[in-house]
């Protein structure tokens, strides 16, 4: 192990007691143990957050606002989740909701904030984002008549061209969307930067978050965005979406909402019955990231510490998967490279196969990758990758050097 990483360990609970926690990483596919490199997509879930959903669904599982137990039991565990949460984000409670995943909340909110903008008004997107900070964007500006301006990736190194994003911001501007790390070529922008450049306009901004909140710790205070989205199970949770917005904001928005339903921030936001057990597993995701750390400091403490243990071994697994992937003339990298702001997930592409047939022939070695274009067809786009994409290897709080070095030599045999 290098002195990078016992750095880490010493910080954070040790891989393998990392791992034991992780059912899924029991698996074996022909003989060999999975390694599971598809975190980007979605990562595996610790045993303690099914069980806190189990828990809540044989026991507490009610709906809300009655006064018998289980209802009770139900609000209280909502309110404890927006409490979780917000300490995951750096915000307040109140200013923490819930929904169906991050592409569904971003059209809740492009619709509630489209009711007051009008036709000479315009709208900025990125063309290194997933196309759910893209699409509802693109239907609303179709529905109202808006402009849409999208800022230009950078093929040379993966990164977001924010000179040209910050060309794009005038006084027309309503709308700034920007991702704060790409799925796809692992690249982290300076989200802080392109929401200062939306407020000196007089614009509101809007930050996906998806990718990063899994390896950077989210503050969004310091960003100093107008609203921000995750989903928890891309931090070892289940499948629900979680929305940050300011309170101001949250409260005055014309939602599309039922009348009799809370007119209150944050649950304005949350139409209909929520996935409550879903909203009691991302909470349990978040207590899972803190309790990696000693004990000693609060929940927001315990998961500065987390992070910045996790991510000085993903810069060394990173590291290790880039220097052995591109030392292959036969394969091609995208994006930044390491030592650059990004996260410990590469894209790259095999001469002469198929990203399908890679992603294949991999998993016949039990090492599991992604291919395609992962809803970043932008960015396949641009780098004339199309359909097939990339295949895509990423490093989640389980990942060992053992199994990178599995991937590097699968790729090798390939």
């Amino acid at each position: 192990m290098t002195d990078v990483m016992q750095a880490g360990a010493a910080a954070v609970a040790p891989v393998e007691e990392i791992r034991g926690q992780f059912p899924a990483l029991e698996r074996t596919h022909g003989g060999h143990p999975v390694a599971y490199f598809d975190g980007p997509g979605g990562t595996q879930v610790p045993r303690v957050v099914v069980d806190m959903m189990a828990d809540y669904m044989f026991h507490h599982n009610a709906n809300t606002h009655w006064a018998y137990p289980s209802s009770v039991e139900t609000d209280e565990a909502i309110a404890a989740a927006r409490v979780a949460l917000a300490d995951f984000l750096g915000g307040r409670a109140s200013e923490v909701s819930f929904g169906a995943n991050m592409t569904t909340i971003a059209f809740h909110l492009a619709r509630a904030l489209a009711r007051r903008w009008d036709t000479r008004d315009e709208i900025v997107v990125t063309e290194l984002d997933h196309h759910a900070n893209l699409a509802p964007w693109q239907a609303i500006a179709k529905e109202r008549g808006l402009m849409l301006r999208m800022a230009r990736l950078r093929t040379d190194d993966g990164r977001l061209d924010l000179e040209h994003l910050g060309s794009l911001i005038g006084p027309r501007t309503r709308m700034v969307a920007v991702g704060a790390a790409s799925n796809a070529l692992g690249t982290i922008t300076d989200v802080a930067r392109a929401c200062a450049m939306a407020r000196e306009a007089g614009a509101l901004s809007f930050v996906d978050a998806v990718h990063y909140a899994p390896h950077q710790l989210v503050d969004v205070r310091s960003i100093a965005c107008d609203f921000l989205a995750c989903s928890a199970y891309k931090f070892y949770g289940p499948h629900i979406g979680v929305l940050w917005g300011r309170e101001a904001l949250l409260a005055e928005l014309d939602v599309p909402k039922l009348e009799p339903s809370p007119d209150v921030a944050p649950d304005r936001m949350e139409t209909g019955t929520q996935n409550h057990e879903g909203i009691v597993g991302a909470a349990a995701a978040v207590n899972f990231l803190a309790s990696l750390s000693p004990a000693g400091a609060d929940r927001r403490g315990q998961l500065a510490g987390t992070f910045a243990a996790l991510h000085a071994r993903g810069e060394e697994l990173l590291r290790a998967m880039w220097d052995g992937l591109s030392a292959m003339p036969k394969v091609t990298m995208y994006g930044p490279r390491p030592g650059t702001p990004r996260t410990p997930t590469v894209a790259f592409t095999v001469a002469g196969l198929t990203t399908t047939q890679v992603a294949e022939r991999l998993a016949e070695r039990g090492v599991w990758v992604s291919n395609g274009d992962f809803y970043a067809a932008t960015v396949a786009k641009r780098y004339e990758r199309g359909e097939d994409g990339f295949v895509r290897a990423g490093c989640s709080c389980y990942t060992t050097m053992h199994e990178v070095e599995r991937l590097v030599e699968g790729v090798a045999g390939l």
